[in-house]
C-alpha cells in the first residue's frame, strides 16, 4: 500500500505567538494549485520546443544563411503589439512627447524667422521690396490703377 506523500515544509512549520511565519514558508507561495502547475508545464514544454527548434538550425551542418531564433521572434512580436495599454504616462514620457512635437514645430520657426532678414539684407530688397525696413506704404487713392 503506498503512503501519501510528505508533507511540506511549510505545512509542518506553524507559526506560534512567539514566530510568525515567515514569507519563504508561506504555503501560498510555493503549494500552488493543479491549474497552475499544468499551465507552467505546458509552457516549459513551448519553450523546450522553441529552444530545441533553434538549437537544431544552430547545429545544422549546412546552416541557412540566417538562424532564426522563434522565441526571439515571438518575444519581439508580442512586445510590439498591443503597446498601450501597458503605457503609463510618467513626466518623463509627457515632457519627450511635448518635445517631439513641439520641437521640430519651433525650431522651423526660429530658422524661418532668423533668414527672412538675412535674405533681405544679402539681395539688397532687390527681389522682395517689401522686406525694405520702412519702405511700404500703401497706395494712396489718386495711384490707384482703374481698369476700364
Amino acid at each position: 500500500m503506498a503512503s501519501a506523500p510528505a508533507p511540506s515544509a511549510a505545512r509542518l512549520y506553524r507559526p506560534n505567538r512567539f514566530v510568525s511565519l515567515p514569507a519563504e514558508l508561506d504555503p501560498d507561495t510555493y503549494d500552488t494549485s493543479p491549474e497552475k502547475r499544468r499551465a507552467e508545464a505546458e509552457r516549459l514544454a513551448i519553450r523546450s520546443q522553441l529552444k530545441r527548434q533553434y538549437l537544431l538550425q544552430l547545429n545544422n551542418p549546412s546552416p541557412p544563411a540566417v538562424i532564426e531564433d522563434p522565441a526571439l521572434i515571438r518575444w519581439a512580436y508580442a512586445k510590439s503589439q498591443n503597446v498601450y495599454p501597458t503605457f503609463r504616462p510618467t513626466p518623463k514620457t509627457s515632457f519627450l512627447g511635448a518635445a517631439y512635437a513641439l520641437g521640430p514645430l519651433l525650431f522651423w520657426i526660429a530658422v524661418l524667422k532668423a533668414h527672412r532678414p538675412l535674405y533681405a539684407q544679402r539681395q539688397g530688397a532687390k527681389f522682395c521690396p517689401s522686406l525694405r525696413k520702412n519702405t511700404f506704404s500703401r497706395p494712396s487713392e489718386t495711384t490707384r490703377l482703374t481698369y476700364h
